[in-house]
């Protein structure tokens, strides 16, 4: 009996793909749960439990895995490729209407922070950075891989229909279809956010770069990015602050040494108020801190945390500390263990895909998005960097982050089960031609 003809038993068996990223994507989410069981209780509505707690989380997880088997079951990179084609557009809409979009009503633009971050349908909330990160990686290997195939596209067909006169050489549409959706992309997050513009914008320089964009493409994207910043600081200067805001405070916070400058702003705070919302500010990193020390190595076991009764967002941008004070170091390598196995899957998973540049960066540009902000986090968490207020992929708590994080797993899920399917044609092929030469030969 041939290998194609052998039953598969079992859940894991019958799953297609690469098992390794599936076991990966299961233990993350295990960990989610039993994380965000025992985490602050500040995730409790008025007559809640840590029961209702774990049922929400549930849900969210059901969600997730959803969304995975729903990109997972997608057979052919096609689909892929028109929906990248599309989503620089879906991005700019999203942007678009995250700035300028109506702030009531049932689908409305939410500030978060002083800033606009997330949009409301119907009540439920959806940061909108979240997706842009997947849509643009999406985009930008459709677009390197359409440039390095020298593809028409329906901009160019229409173009030329009707006789517009629009330069279209080699550097022109390299303007069109990367620098430009790269500019406008930053300048329209820069206003909620500085550190997700410059990580959005640094993966978007890798993808790129994986895509086969050279050092000169990568080098003219660094200098438009200082450009950028130059701009909006000038913007920011003129306009006496009221405009580009989070610039302002992230050009205070550079001008600081971190922890020193909080406690100095603290101490010069002259109301409560100001002392209250000095002292949160203060609270977050140094119990995270605190709590990394009290973890050791074998940790204080689970639901005996106590700095998560101190840090608000323990469940969000401090679950690693969390994962250090209650399983210890050990709990910690098990996260990195994870994350660093999906980059070596990855490597694999990209190398399988043979001659589709296409598919090959996508799962490039996913794997490092999502093992590159999980070492941000956990950098943050450990006093090595300043706050970036970015999530552990698939353990930390939150929606938006939850769902487009399991796209990128359902969509490097999906690109390995085709790589996969691939492999075995062509194996397939290979010995039949073997076998009808020994048929010949006999």
């Amino acid at each position: 009996m041939t290998a194609s003809k052998t039953k598969k038993t079992g859940i894991l068996n019958r799953l297609e793909g690469d098992k390794v990223v599936w076991i990966i994507v299961l233990m993350l989410i295990l960990l989610s749960i039993v994380c965000i069981f025992s985490s602050t209780s500040r995730l409790l509505g008025p007559g809640e439990t840590r029961l209702d707690m774990v049922l929400d989380q549930l849900k969210t997880v059901g969600m997730g895995l959803v969304v995975i088997f729903l990109c997972y079951i997608c057979r052919s990179t096609e689909v892929y490729r028109f929906i990248a084609r599309w989503s620089f557009l879906l991005t700019l809409v999203l942007l678009l209407f995250l700035h300028f979009g109506p702030t009531t009503g049932p689908i409305r633009s939410i500030s978060l922070n002083a800033s606009r971050r997330a949009i409301s349908v119907f009540g439920l909330q959806f940061f909108v950075f979240e997706a842009v990160k997947v849509l643009m990686i999406l985009y930008l290997s459709w677009a390197t891989d359409m440039l390095k195939r020298n593809e028409q596209t329906v901009f160019e067909r229409f173009v030329r229909k009707h006789n517009y006169k629009l330069l279209m050489s080699e550097t022109a549409r390299k303007m069109y279809y990367l620098f430009i959706p790269f500019l406008i992309t930053c300048v329209l997050i820069l206003p909620g956010s500085n550190t997700a513009a410059v990580f959005i914008g640094f993966i978007m320089i890798l993808t790129i770069l994986l895509g086969g964009g050279g050092v000169k493409d990568v080098t003219l994207l660094f200098l438009l990015g200082v450009v950028l910043l130059a701009g909006c600081f000038s913007i920011y200067s003129l306009s006496d602050g009221k405009v580009f805001q989070r610039l302002g405070t992230a050009i205070s916070g550079s001008r600081t040494t971190g922890l020193d400058e909080m406690e100095k702003t603290f101490q010069m705070a002259k109301t409560a108020k100001e002392k209250q919302k000095a002292l949160d500010k203060l609270r977050q990193p140094y119990s995270a801190r605190i709590a990394i020390k009290e973890g050791g190595v074998l940790g204080k076991g689970p639901g005996q945390s106590t700095q998560r009764y101190m840090v608000p967002d323990v469940s969000e941008d401090y679950i690693f500390s969390f994962i250090i004070e209650e399983y210890g170091l050990w709990g910690a390598f098990i996260v990195i263990f994870l994350y660093v196995s999906l980059l070596a899957r990855g490597s694999i998973i990209a190398r399988n895909c043979g001659k589709d540049e296409f598919a090959k960066t996508t799962v490039a540009g996913m794997v490092l998005l999502i093992s590159m902000q999980a070492f941000l986090h956990m950098f943050v968490n450990v006093g090595i960097g300043p706050t970036t207020g970015q999530t552990l992929p698939l353990i930390s708590h939150g929606n938006s982050a939850f769902l487009c994080f399991c796209m990128a797993f359902g969509i490097i899920l999906s690109m390995s089960r085709i790589a996969q399917h691939r492999i075995e044609k062509e194996e397939q092929e290979a010995s039949s031609l073997v076998h009808n030469a020994e048929e010949t030969e006999n």
